[in-house]
């Protein structure tokens, strides 16, 4: 067996595999010798057929498919033990790769096109200015967090003058041109109304100060803005019916009902904080802002990564590939999207894959490694963080060493979270690299800087 690199340019190579009969004759008898004592065939007891009659039916799969097991090993040996960086999978050659014949050949030559990462260097120094933002936490957030915490022991409260987010429950009759009730007209009995979430101000202010008895004049049509699946859960009628129906109602208010949010209890505090752990209002506020402080990190980690892309990329300059190969790579992953889509999406594919090259540069001169714990520990933020949404600040080891499990069970979730434990430690690693413009803003203006 002989394996040949020939250097095309900076970007790009010629690799050659020859595999020679002495390469796989072996592997191939093997193989035909397991099938021969697996064979059932009428007329011969198993594993007692002739080996020229194993050979005729298998022996073409067996050789091709040894072959290509050689082929593949060797391929990414030489790959890996002479420190190649290739992009991508090594594609056959399309002007130089010979037609492969088993039936008649006993040597067999193999040519691939290597795409090849281009050499640079990236250094990140105090003279690399980069912005870091900090969310401000206003008590607007936190009285927030405290009201959702609160209405899950609220109630709902009958009340007999209507403010808003109220809901009034009443007798919707329709009406004609003229202002009487429509004989065999849309009526619902028990028709419930939000009104704070019309559209139209007109129709929602009928509602201002409205009594428990009082009847109302109103029009549904104007006051959902014509949409079709308002109308027809109001109305209890088909959608495509509901989108015509204009006409005024009268509706006779029987019961106006309001939330009334729970009050702070330690029993709310032990839910959210675990047992005794927070013991007043004042605690439980000041915890809550902890927690957003600490759930903003992320979000000001993530532009920071962004902005100091920018930085790097432009000390870096453009990346040199062999466009050529990339394209093939892109429209063999894509094949049913064309060659338009390829077009299309290879800018920003080349600014991808420059930037994940840099990325890998900073990761390897600053030695950082990820071990199975670091996974583990990405693992366990990430499941917080998702019951963190539900309110749910304490949660019992068990159960998220039980979630963790799970997650560690699909190959997807550990790729992602070996991907975000390795992104984490290269962000703290640049943030004590740079100097940081430290800047703090409002979840607003944060949020104003994607769009």
């Amino acid at each position: 067996m002989n394996v040949s690199l020939q250097n095309i340019d900076k970007v790009s190579a010629l690799l050659t595999v020859k595999i020679e009969k002495i390469d796989y004759q072996e592997k191939v008898e093997q193989s035909l010798r397991k099938a021969r004592q697996k064979a059932q065939m009428p007329g011969f007891r198993k594993g007692m057929v002739p080996k020229a009659m194993i050979n005729k039916l298998y022996g073409k799969s067996i050789l091709a498919e040894e072959v290509d097991k050689i082929l593949n090993d060797k391929v990414y040996d030489y790959i890996k033990e002479n420190k190649l960086k290739v992009l991508g999978q090594p594609l056959s050659n399309e002007e130089k790769q010979s037609k492969i014949d088993f039936d008649t050949m006993e040597e067999f030559e193999f040519t691939f096109d290597l795409a090849l990462a281009p050499d640079f260097d990236v250094t990140v120094t105090k003279e690399d200015r980069v912005n870091y933002y900090t969310i401000e936490v206003t008590d607007k957030m936190v009285d927030a967090e405290v009201e959702n915490y609160t209405r899950r022991n609220g109630k709902n409260e009958d009340v007999d003058i209507y403010k808003d987010n109220d809901i009034v429950e009443g007798l919707l009759v329709q009406l004609d041109e003229k202002g009487n009730t429509i004989e065999k007209g849309i009526q619902v009995e028990s028709a419930q109304i939000m009104p704070s979430y019309f559209k139209n101000d007109e129709q929602k202010m009928l509602f201002a100060d409205a009594k428990v008895d009082d009847v109302l004049t109103i029009n549904p049509y104007s006051a959902y803005e014509a949409n079709a699946v308002g109308l027809a859960s109001l109305l209890k009628i088909d959608k495509t019916v509901a989108a015509d129906v204009k006409s005024n109602f009268t509706f006779q208010i029987k019961k106006i009902s309001r939330f009334i949010p729970g009050d702070l209890t330690q029993e709310i505090f032990d839910q959210v904080y675990g047992k005794d752990v927070v013991k007043s209002e004042e605690e439980f506020r000041a915890k809550i802002k902890e927690g957003l402080v600490q759930g903003f990190i992320p979000e000001g980690n993530y532009k920071f990564l962004m902005d100091v892309r920018k930085v790097l990329s432009d000390k870096v300059g453009k990346l040199e590939f062999s466009e050529k190969l990339l394209k093939r790579m892109i429209l063999e992953n894509n094949k049913d999207k064309g060659e338009e889509f390829v077009s299309k999406k290879f800018e920003e594919s080349i600014n991808e894959l420059s930037w994940q090259l840099i990325k890998d540069k900073l990761v390897e001169a600053a030695g950082l490694k990820i071990e199975q714990s670091d996974i583990i520990e990405t693992a366990k933020n990430a499941a917080r963080a998702q019951f963190a949404q539900y309110g749910m600040h304490s949660v019992p080891d068990d159960v998220l060493t039980n979630y963790v499990q799970e997650m560690l069970k699909k190959k997807e979730s550990v790729e992602n979270l070996y991907n975000r434990a390795i992104e984490e430690k290269l962000t703290e690693d640049l943030k004590s690299k740079v100097t940081l413009e430290n800047k703090t803003v409002s979840l607003e203006e944060f949020n104003k800087m994607f769009e």
